[in-house]
């Protein structure tokens, strides 16, 4: 390639990059109600173990005994919530992209918290259904989590319509036959019509009023960029979407 060539895969390259923080960020916004629902909940338990602090120092005869297991628990929860905002930041951070070795079952389990939350936010479950032995895959964290919080996030939405009694999604994984890695997110929604999944990984294509119609399509892109592929087939009842990733991927 010539000096203008080189500069236009450079250019095109880091518009993908951008494209795709957005794409991640937009799933993140519209995570927000059970994100703070998630961070509420440890700092709720710190004041309430203050105040219990307070009241046991107040006591003629204090149990220091009790003082100090409050005091162990305000730790406890303070740690927790500073975790769930350290993955939170790890998840929005705009970076180079990178590729490490990683454990597919471990990747998802950092998105456990975040997904279990948006999930009671839709009066719905998530199921995780983990399998073992799994290769190890060369992958870009940040961007296969953006892919798996992307696929849950729509999933949930399509349970609307659903009793909320009922609503499921199900995050599994499985080792293929020749060695590669299958991330399943499956529904038990309505599915999704023939007209609209012939399209589904169009960019701009959405059935959300407020959607972007990116997030598929950029979920596409980030898989085949792993030399992976991304599809959709019709659930019983339901849908589910496959992303499979070759192990030991290389960059």
């Amino acid at each position: 390639m010539n000096e203008s060539e080189l500069r236009f895969v450079d250019a095109t390259r880091q518009l993908q990059d951008r494209l795709m923080h957005v794409s991640r960020l937009a799933a993140i916004g519209e995570m927000a109600a059970g994100l703070a629902h998630e961070i509420n909940q440890p700092l709720a338990a710190v004041a309430n173990y203050a105040q219990a602090c307070e009241r046991l120092l107040g006591a003629p005869q204090p149990d220091l005994e009790e003082v100090r297991d409050a005091l162990r628990q305000i730790t406890a929860q303070a740690v927790r919530a500073g975790d769930i905002i350290s993955r939170l930041r790890g998840l929005t951070r705009e970076r180079e992209s990178s590729r490490e070795l990683c454990d597919v079952n471990a990747l998802i389990r950092e998105l456990a918290d975040l997904l279990e939350s948006d999930a009671r936010t839709h009066n719905s479950r998530c199921r995780f259904e983990l399998g073992d032995g799994l290769a190890p895959l060369r992958l870009d964290r940040a961007q296969i989590q953006q892919v798996i919080l992307a696929l849950v996030r729509n999933a949930l939405e399509a349970l609307q319509e659903r009793p909320g009694d009922t609503r499921e999604v199900v995050v599994s994984t499985a080792r293929a036959p020749d060695g590669d890695v299958l991330i399943e997110v499956s529904d038990n929604g309505p599915g999704i019509s023939s007209e609209i999944a012939s399209r589904l990984f169009e960019p701009f294509c959405t059935t959300k009023t407020a959607g972007t119609g990116l997030g598929l399509a950029s979920s596409r892109t980030i898989a085949r960029a792993h030399r992976g592929t991304l599809d959709y087939r019709p659930g019983e009842p339901g849908a589910c979407f496959m992303l499979r990733l070759p192990a030991a991927a290389q960059p």
